[in-house]
């Protein structure tokens, strides 16, 4: 049975509203995923589903909905993709917790970072359906500007590798 990564969008960080994890298990359960577990307090969850990723993408957006009073977004990653993004991460340089990686609902348009303003020298990668993005002064102050961002959420690269290490631990 498939092992997905399920990312919320706006959830306990001033975004959509608050969701304490220990309820997020339940919804999961519920929706008849096994083996929930989640990580930080920041929307992240995995869990087992026969389903494909685009059911389980929008049987949680729903059921969230219904929780929340809105549709968060949900983004829903598998294993392998969480490593391939961690492995093919460019500015090396970069120190992992200044590295986000935006996970999107879909491939970002070529022209996406066009728009992008950057007055504290961040920059800016597309990949498969992610855009990274390195904060070098880190991202809490940071007056980067991208609307292609908005409709997806981000884990930093720490966070990342992390999902991709709980992933591979729940398959061995």
């Amino acid at each position: 049975m498939p092992i997905y990564i399920a990312l919320l969008r706006a959830v306990n960080v001033g975004g959509t509203g608050s969701l304490p994890m220990a309820e997020l298990k339940p919804i999961c359960e519920g929706l008849g995923f096994t083996d929930v577990k989640t990580y930080i307090q920041s929307g992240n969850v995995l869990f087992r589903s026969d389903a494909s990723e685009a059911t389980v993408e929008e049987k949680l957006d729903a059921a969230l909905g219904e929780k929340m009073g809105k549709r968060p977004g949900v983004m829903v990653r598998s294993r392998k993709e969480l490593e391939a993004i961690a492995a093919n991460a460019p500015f090396p340089d970069a120190k992992p917790n200044f590295l986000l990686v935006y996970f999107l609902p879909e491939k970002p348009r070529a022209d996406a970072l066009e728009k992008m303003v950057a007055p504290d020298g961040e920059e800016a990668k597309l990949a498969t359906r992610e855009i990274y993005v390195h904060y070098p002064k880190g991202s809490g102050r940071s007056k980067l500007k991208l609307p292609a961002l908005k409709p997806g959420t981000s884990r930093n690269l720490n966070t990342v590798r992390k999902l991709a290490d709980m992933a591979a631990a729940m398959e061995a």
